[in-house]
């Protein structure tokens, strides 16, 4: 890794030498951790000043939570979908939410004194629709679906609707995971058919003509940019870095890839010896967090010398000192949460007590990430503080990543 502010971690994996290295937060026995609901948390979203998360029950509505003090207090229930909820983005400068669901619709939500109200979004698909995100400038979103195609939606002023184009070749399977790129033509697409994508989703009736970015100079809509077969599994999140020159994917061989563009577009692949991955993004232009069915979150650092991706480690989590036999009740929330009601099973010294299916960062951006959030299958958030500070040497098994008050 190269000298400089870079992110590096050691915790119980090995040691990463760096000149900047994570350092633990003022309190770290404050517990990060908050249960919602005994539901699987299927996506979130935050608002800009980070005080409300809407987040989905594993069903087909919307909670939005306002965080009062030390409480998280709901405000609202959006219900319009007819199926399960399986996307959800706010866009922080318009304040608009948009969602998506198996239903084949999506919403886009605006608030209107202290109601918020939906507008139906025709995405022209028969099947699930499965991810949605705004573009950086707030005006297009894109939809991931099971019809093998995505959805750039965009707002037709002389019709006062939403319209959409569709993005079709060469997709050939669900499309799981969306991104965009920071100049807001280049869409990042993860899919089941192992391919990692990036598309030009420029709508010539909203936006200028794009400048040549490294991935390319002509971006006509729906053009290829950039296709990677380095995975064997369905590509479950993807993430571009701060500058657009890098994009990341995760997929369920257990398998992290990196492309850099800046370096003829070659990917870089590690074969991680844990469970699948299920979210990953970058905290810094060399550094990436990443979790998954382990329940925790890991490091992981790119070289851009060897273009070599390298583990950094995972998060340390004191073990209890003192264990106690489950109340009938507890047993009942576990055969929810865990899927078990043994007690062995259920001491996990991890903070999620099950899969961790999405992260998002909340402060300093992917450029240099000082807080970053979890939500997974157990019903529960954590936010993590990540803090940078001059070190020589770090020590072998010193936490560096620490949960933060939440």
């Amino acid at each position: 890794m190269r000298a400089g502010k870079e992110r590096a971690l050691s915790a119980s994996g090995p040691a990463c030498h760096a000149s900047q290295q994570f350092h633990p937060a003022p309190s770290p026995h404050a517990m990060a951790y908050h249960s919602f609901l005994l539901e699987p948390i299927s996506c979130h979203a935050w608002n800009k000043d980070r005080t409300q998360i809407a987040l989905c029950p594993n069903n087909h509505e919307v909670h939005i939570y306002r965080k009062d003090g030390a409480k998280w207090s709901k405000v609202h229930e959006l219900k319009e979908h007819n199926g399960q909820v399986t996307g959800i983005d706010w866009a922080p400068e318009s304040n608009r939410l948009v969602t998506c669901g198996t239903d084949r619709n999506a919403y886009v939500w605006t608030l209107k004194g202290n109601v918020w109200k939906p507008t139906l979004v025709i995405l022209r698909i028969n099947r699930a629709a499965r991810c949605v995100k705004w573009s950086p400038k707030e005006n297009k979103f894109a939809v991931g679906s099971g019809s093998r195609l995505i959805s750039i939606c965009y707002f037709e002023q002389e019709n006062d609707w939403w319209v959409c184009k569709h993005i079709k070749k060469p997709i050939r399977s669900t499309v799981l995971s969306l991104d965009w790129h920071p100049n807001n033509v280049l869409l990042a697409a993860g899919s089941c058919d192992f391919k990692c994508r990036i598309f030009s989703a420029y709508i010539k009736e909203v936006e200028e003509r794009p400048s040549p970015t490294p991935w390319g100079s002509k971006m006509p809509f729906g053009e290829l940019m950039f296709e990677s077969s380095s995975s064997c599994g369905w590509v479950h999140s993807i993430c571009f870095s701060a500058s657009g020159n890098r994009v990341a994917w995760v997929s369920h061989d257990s398998t992290l890839c990196l492309a850099d563009a800046n370096k003829k577009m070659a990917v870089a692949s590690l074969c991680t010896e844990t469970l699948p991955l299920l979210a990953v993004t970058f905290i810094t232009e060399s550094s990436l967090v990443a979790a998954g069915h382990d329940c925790y979150p890991m490091l992981f650092t790119y070289e851009e010398g060897p273009g070599t991706l390298s583990f950094g480690g995972k998060l340390d989590v004191p073990k209890q000192s003192s264990q106690r036999g489950l109340t009938a009740r507890e047993r009942f929330q576990n055969l929810d949460k865990k899927a078990s009601s043994d007690t062995a099973n259920a001491a996990l010294d991890t903070v999620h007590k099950n899969s961790i299916s999405q992260i998002s960062v909340l402060a300093g951006g992917k450029a240099n990430c000082s807080q970053f959030c979890t939500t997974g299958m157990d019903g529960g958030m954590s936010i993590w503080d990540v803090k940078v500070r001059p070190s020589r040497a770090p020590r072998p098994h010193q936490s560096l990543l620490s949960p933060s008050s939440v």
